[in-house]
């Protein structure tokens, strides 16, 4: 489901090739993912960070350090596929959680480049699920 803060950052972001500002300016390292709900089986849009690792990108289902998974999660596990806009450019991906070593060694990464991610996982008991996504057009 959209809010209003999803909504606002996504329009920034394609109206201004991939650049937000606020809380986000200057990462270079939004995407806006387009999953299919796991229960509505419609599309839901949302503005992440990412982590770039060589040819693919890591997306980490912190959900801001809540004791839930995001919604997209689910929406990932239950259908890899997505569709993500990175800069102007959109294209199709392939999700697949990492499992660890390489999920933690990945979290660390994102908190060297993040370091508010450091608080969202010590805000929670779960263990937070990173996604490796793959291009596949």
């Amino acid at each position: 489901m959209m809010n209003a803060f999803n909504d606002q950052v996504i329009a920034e972001f394609r109206a201004n090739e991939g650049r937000v500002g606020g809380m986000f300016e200057g990462n270079d390292a939004m995407v806006i993912i387009t999953t299919t709900g796991a229960k509505s089986g419609r599309a839901i849009t949302n503005p992440l960070v990412f982590l770039p690792d060589g040819d693919r990108i890591v997306l980490i289902a912190s959900n801001g350090g809540a004791d839930k998974h995001p919604a997209w999660y689910y929406n990932l596990v239950a259908d890899p596929e997505l569709t993500l806009e990175v800069g102007t450019e959109t294209y199709s991906g392939k999700a697949e959680l990492v499992a660890d070593p390489e999920r933690t060694a990945l979290y660390d990464r994102m908190v060297e480049r993040l370091p508010g991610f450091a608080e969202y996982r010590d805000n929670t008991s779960r263990e937070i699920p990173v996604f490796a996504v793959y291009r596949t057009s």
